[in-house]
């Protein structure tokens, strides 16, 4: 069944109609924004208020710059800084009781820093401390529980 001319003419009329008001709604939607932000101003005014904005964003650009560059110099700093530790209490001798020893590990960003062992006894206790270079012991072999201790620093950050 063809369309005679008629009906084809109204369809075409209706097809641009309904075409118009997509249109007219994108129209909208789009400079809807544009309008609130020039209410109330003339060319004058619209003219200084952009060259406003322009100076501004120029202004704040810089200030962005130079953030990102402190925050950057704040990271490469912060490498040097404790970011890192693991502790482990254990009993190293079978004469006293509960898990009184301990192994503290404290590292910094580069995995370099310091194990700090307390072995205690009922007679006393000592301390040690060894230092460790990019997570391996470092002039100074490391017990089991001292290397324990470098490996849960290794794993939380602070």
């Amino acid at each position: 069944m063809l369309l005679n001319y008629d009906q084809l003419i109204i369809f075409l009329i209706g097809a641009i109609f309904v075409w118009l008001i997509a249109l007219s709604f994108l129209f909208y939607k789009f400079l809807a924004p544009l309008w609130q932000l020039t209410k109330g101003m003339t060319r004058r005014d619209l003219s200084s208020a952009l060259k406003k904005l322009l100076k501004d964003f120029d202004e704040h650009e810089s200030k962005i710059k130079a953030l990102v560059k402190e925050a950057g110099d704040l990271k490469k700093d912060n490498l040097y800084n404790i970011q890192k530790m693991g502790l482990v209490r254990y009993n190293p001798f079978a004469e006293t009781g509960g898990d009184q020893s301990f192994c503290l590990s404290l590292l910094d960003g580069n995995n370099n820093g310091l194990v700090i062992s307390s072995l205690h006894s009922r007679e006393n206790t000592r301390i040690y401390a060894k230092p460790v270079k990019k997570g391996k012991p470092a002039g100074y072999d490391l017990s089991v529980e001292e290397k324990e201790a470098v490996k849960k620093a290794k794993k939380i950050k602070l």
